[in-house]
């Protein structure tokens, strides 16, 4: 097995030192703004099995930077308005490195520090799925 020269937690740490973070009361604050789009890339069976902030936008990590592309045919419209973006992930692991790589193509976002985990204890909103 070939040894690796970054792990993911040095990962995460390079790209939340270059971020914007948000605090989890700081977004539950925010969850009705017009002016914010939270954007939740957590697989589906995740929100399916905790829930999800309402109002919030589903995008798989794994097809956001086609999304957010105009340039790609798989833009989506959501990510063309001139609006605050917040990514989330459970943790706050896979959505600091999102926002890192989106940082790094010119769009701007922050991500939700703490992710989804501390959300509903904190007071925030969950929208229940079945």
């Amino acid at each position: 097995m070939a040894k690796l020269t970054t792990s993911a937690a040095e990962m995460v740490a390079k790209a939340r030192a270059r971020i914007k973070e948000i605090e989890t009361p700081d977004l539950i604050a925010k969850v009705d703004d017009p002016g914010v789009v939270i954007v939740d890339i957590r697989d589906v069976r995740e929100r399916q099995r905790t829930g999800s902030i309402p109002g919030s936008v589903h995008a798989p990590r794994g097809m956001i930077e086609f999304w957010v592309d105009p340039e790609s045919p798989y833009f989506k419209d959501v990510f063309g308005q001139d609006k605050t973006y917040v990514f989330h992930c459970a943790s706050g692991w896979r959505s600091a490195l999102t926002v890192a790589t989106l940082q790094d193509m010119g769009f701007d976002a922050a991500h939700l520090r703490e992710g989804f985990s501390t959300w509903e204890a904190q007071g925030g909103p969950v929208e229940k799925h079945s």
